[in-house]
């Protein structure tokens, strides 16, 4: 078992401008020389701890793709959660999956096309939820995050914790 201590820096994000508490616990690793911008916040990995770093091997082995960062989500429960978004940060190398790994309690996973998330959408496209379990591993795969956005939502029923690794692709400071 590894324990982590995720970030008292990253307790509050930018959303449409207005600063909001995150509703769980994060932390970032990767590669030296790296920066990830989201929602207001800028921030430099610490260095790969042998035990993410072999999670890193094992799941560039199963998905055949490379990656240098890793952003770790916490769920205390099923009241932690992240809200619709897409992963479209000017840092990410372009057309690059994200792999997502699941250790802990089963949560939905919500995904919305862009064109039928309003009430007054022009489409009607269903949402597609999806149940991460314990070890799950899920590949968002280029255009994904072109059209669709996607959630964990609100689970009040859930009471274990949940521990998310997203493995990423950034682009080096000098690439930005």
């Amino acid at each position: 078992m590894f324990f982590l201590k995720f970030a008292g820096e990253m307790s509050k994000v930018q959303v449409y401008g207005k600063w909001h508490n995150v509703p769980r616990k994060q932390v970032t690793f990767g590669d030296e020389g790296l920066t990830y911008t989201f929602s207001g916040i800028t921030l430099s990995p610490k260095p790969w701890l042998p035990v993410l770093d072999l999670i890193r091997e094992r799941v560039q082995m199963a998905t055949g793709h490379i990656f240098n960062f890793v952003l770790i989500n916490r769920y205390k429960d099923g009241n932690d959660h992240i809200g619709d978004h897409r992963d479209d940060e000017k840092e990410l190398l372009p057309q690059s999956p994200i792999a997502s790994v699941s250790f802990g309690a089963c949560r939905d996973f919500i995904f919305k096309h862009k064109d039928s998330r309003s009430k007054h959408s022009v489409r009607k496209i269903e949402p597609v939820k999806l149940e991460l379990e314990h070890g799950s591993l899920l590949m968002m795969n280029f255009p994904t995050n072109v059209y669709w956005y996607h959630s964990l939502p609100v689970r009040r029923k859930v009471l274990a914790p949940r521990v998310n690794l997203t493995f990423r692709k950034i682009k080096p400071r000098k690439q930005i």
